[in-house]
């Protein structure tokens, strides 16, 4: 435990593309708009990877704590860490305890365990922001999502099935299929675009959330019906696309975007108390693939290049 200590181990980016260093570091004392949390679980998810390539922030401090979503406690209540530029543009939450800004910090309500709650700040903020406020699913939708075993996809398939829409999931692994139908999709595709295009074609659904690009956005301007939505929120099979114009004007479909990293404080809490909500009840399913040590955070990026991971990675921090 680091309560009560002025040096906590922490996960440092010192060099841009170059592996994670655990290391000691010396906390200042809290400033007037600042807490100290004592951390418990922090999330792993792509854009953290990406932070510590340099593909976003490459000109902000080094050596800098990385995370940027966590669970922790505050004067024995649990709370959610997230948002204020934490480990992107100043020492994150990968540590045993952080100084954080006071607008970080959100109350966990009761009946939300510590491992779903370090989950919010960054995935689950982001499924529930896609599903409700841009997609806004209804139970008359009929829902595709792809890449449905990651650690976003699976939270989208949960809370698009709690708002009663039809929800078929894909996946590259037929290994992952039942986790995904155990998360609530009616159907699992398995397979990448030409694999799966006949059964997508059948099926013509209303909303698309896709977190591969690559050849997936295609498939899904193909066969959406007229007038759907498809939410684009990561890359992570590739970023450069090419699609047919033609048919997502004559379809009037609407190409959504989302990036989180742009959204205001005003937007954030909102939604984080929102997320934390759904978890209570059961809405937003929150599927842990792994908890692993601290020491082990440069392996939890590898399981993301290798796409190994179904769920969620939690790194432990105490």
């Amino acid at each position: 435990m680091a309560s009560g200590s002025d040096t906590v181990r922490a996960a440092r980016l010192v060099e841009l593309g170059a592996p994670l260093q655990v290391q000691e570091v010396a906390l200042p004392a809290p400033a007037e708009d600042e807490v100290r949390v004592d951390l418990q679980y922090g999330g792993v998810n792509p854009i953290d990877r990406y932070n510590a390539e340099g593909q976003v922030n490459p000109d902000t401090p080094r050596p800098r704590t990385l995370g940027g979503e966590a669970a922790g406690e505050v004067d024995g209540r649990l709370v959610l860490v997230a948002g204020e530029g934490l480990g992107f543009v100043r020492d994150g939450v990968w540590a045993q305890a952080a100084i954080v800004p006071h607008e970080a910090v959100l109350e966990v309500p009761d009946g939300v365990a510590s491992e779903h709650a370090a989950a919010m700040g960054i995935a689950g903020l982001t499924a529930l922001n896609c599903v409700r406020s841009l997609a806004r699913v209804t139970a008359e939708d009929r829902v595709l999502v792809l890449g449905a075993s990651g650690g976003v996809g699976t939270m989208i398939v949960s809370l698009a099935r709690a708002a009663g829409a039809t929800v078929w999931g894909q996946t590259g692994s037929q290994a992952k299929a039942s986790a995904i139908t155990a998360d609530g999709a009616d159907r699992v595709l398995v397979g990448g675009p030409e694999a799966i295009a006949v059964d997508l074609a059948d099926y013509a659904p209303t909303v698309a959330f896709d977190v591969l690009g690559d050849g997936f956005i295609a498939a899904a301007v193909e066969a959406m019906a007229p007038r759907g939505r498809i939410v684009s929120l990561g890359v992570s099979a590739g970023a450069d696309v090419t699609l047919n114009m033609r048919v997502l004007y004559r379809k009037m479909l609407a190409l959504l975007g989302y990036g989180g990293t742009i959204l205001t404080r005003e937007e954030r809490r909102p939604g984080l108390q929102a997320a934390l909500e759904a978890v209570r009840a059961g809405e937003l399913k929150v599927r842990i693939d792994s908890v692993l040590p601290l020491a082990d955070v440069n392996d939890a990026f590898q399981r993301l290049v290798d796409r190994s991971v179904q769920g969620k990675l939690l790194l432990d921090l105490r």
